[in-house]
């Protein structure tokens, strides 16, 4: 005889059957974001060396399991990505780019550029530096907060780029580098970021706060591309950078400082900035300063070719070509010592000056000019991840980690131009470049 369930029994029933199909559905599920990496080797930034026959397995946009190849099981259903021939590096990170500027686009040029028209730079720019291998990127200095809504878009999933840590305006003094004096006094222009004395730089610091920086970058000296200025000539005094870092810093910032001149890279490293922008003339007292402090130099040793080779054709004015063939083998020299004498260093193109997506060309000037492939690659991954406190969320190839992934052909520590021709670009656990 047939004994129909009742309706609490046909209940219970239909749970179980719904539970039974969960227990199947939940791993397949878990599994579609499953990627596993294999590679001829790895590059482990923390330890200083080489891994070969890598096999690193992504759930989601984390870094799940590292081991070599046939010691660790693939996950049924994962997503494999056969490297040969290949090296896998982390994300790359440059310390200073100008993503809505332009590299065509230099001297009184740059008076025709729109705010709007500088934001789609930017959205252009943040796709090839991606799609060149850097992942991260810090942007120093944008009218208008562009690189904040570059930032946020990005972060929204709106368009494709690194991850982005953006000052806004940069700081600086009326009539300096970071001021615009292409135009004469009828016109009353002055950048966003101009603020004298020691309570107007403290009420910027809040401003860009206030508006989605985190990070705030200033000019303590002059500059080569800015009109009317002297490189090495020291602009904000001592008290007006230690007002300005002191404020950044209760907010818990970085600050970035644009710094040719001896006198203002020292002033800098004194107020307590977190690292010193171009650096280009050095003694061994700032060296010795910013060893002692823990200062990091960000130092663009390659633009100087962009500049001489193609920079009038750009826009870029007489006086700055000429103050740029005195700054430029300065700039290598002091390179040199600072990398001898051990001072912490990280990857700064300065692209926008030079035309973004050719950052990576500046790691053969870093080898040519004092450093070992290694350091050149750990200037670009674990030195900013630690400078810009990131270190336990990126800038190696550790499990815990964000899965932003790298590969090139070859053995970059045997040929660091292999830098230069990224294959594979995976940021957060997603393939952008294969």
């Amino acid at each position: 005889m047939l004994v129909r369930p009742n309706p609490i029994q046909r209940k219970i029933m239909k749970l179980k059957y719904l539970t039974s199909l969960m227990v199947l559905i939940t791993p397949l599920a878990a599994l579609a974001d499953v990627l596993v990496i294999t590679a001829d080797r790895l590059v482990d930034v923390e330890a200083g060396k080489l891994i070969n026959n890598p096999m690193v397995i992504v759930e989601d946009n984390k870094i799940a399991q590292i081991g070599e190849q046939g010691k660790l099981d693939t996950p049924a259903g994962a997503k494999v990505i056969k490297l040969e021939g290949q090296t896998i590096l982390p994300g790359l990170m440059d310390m200073h780019v100008h993503l809505t500027g332009d590299a065509d686009m230099h001297g009184y040029k740059r008076l025709a550029v729109s705010l709007p028209r500088s934001a789609i730079y930017g959205v252009k720019n943040a796709r090839k530096t991606l799609m060149a291998g850097f992942t991260t990127a810090r942007n120093v200095g944008a009218a208008g907060y562009a690189d904040v809504a570059l930032r946020d878009a990005i972060n929204d999933g709106d368009v494709i780029g690194p991850r982005l840590f953006v000052s806004g305006p940069s700081l600086g003094v009326t009539g300096g580098h970071c001021d615009n004096n292409l135009l004469p006094f009828d016109y009353k222009v002055k950048s966003d970021g101009v603020a004298d004395g020691p309570w107007a730089v403290r009420e910027k610091v809040r401003q860009n706060i206030k508006y989605g920086a985190d990070v705030i970058k200033f000019c303590a000296t002059g500059g080569v591309l800015s009109k009317g200025t002297k490189v090495g000539v020291q602009q904000y005094s001592q008290e007006e950078m230690n007002a300005l870092v002191t404020e950044a810093k209760l907010r818990g910032l970085t600050v970035a400082a644009h710094a040719h001149g001896t006198d203002g890279i020292k002033a800098a490293i004194k107020a307590g900035v977190t690292s010193v922008e171009h650096a280009s003339f050095l003694d061994k007292e700032a060296i010795k300063m910013a060893k002692k402090a823990g200062t990091y130099f960000s130092m663009d040793i390659y633009n100087t070719e962009y500049i001489l080779g193609e920079g009038e054709k750009a826009g870029i004015l007489p006086e700055s070509l000429d103050k740029e063939r005195v700054v430029g083998g300065k700039q290598r020299a002091s390179f040199s010592q600072a990398v001898k004498a051990g001072v912490k260093m990280v990857f700064g193109s300065d692209a926008g000056v030079y035309p973004h997506g050719d950052n990576g060309n500046q790691f053969t000037r870093m080898v040519k000019f004092g450093m070992t492939p290694m350091q050149a690659i750990q200037a670009a991954t674990i030195n900013p991840a630690t400078m810009l406190k990131q270190q336990d969320k990126t800038g190696s190839i550790r499990v815990g980690k964000l899965a932003d992934i790298i590969s090139v052909k070859g053995n970059p520590l045997q040929d660091i131009s292999t830098l230069e021709n990224v294959i594979t670009v995976i940021k957060d656990g997603q393939i952008v470049k294969q």
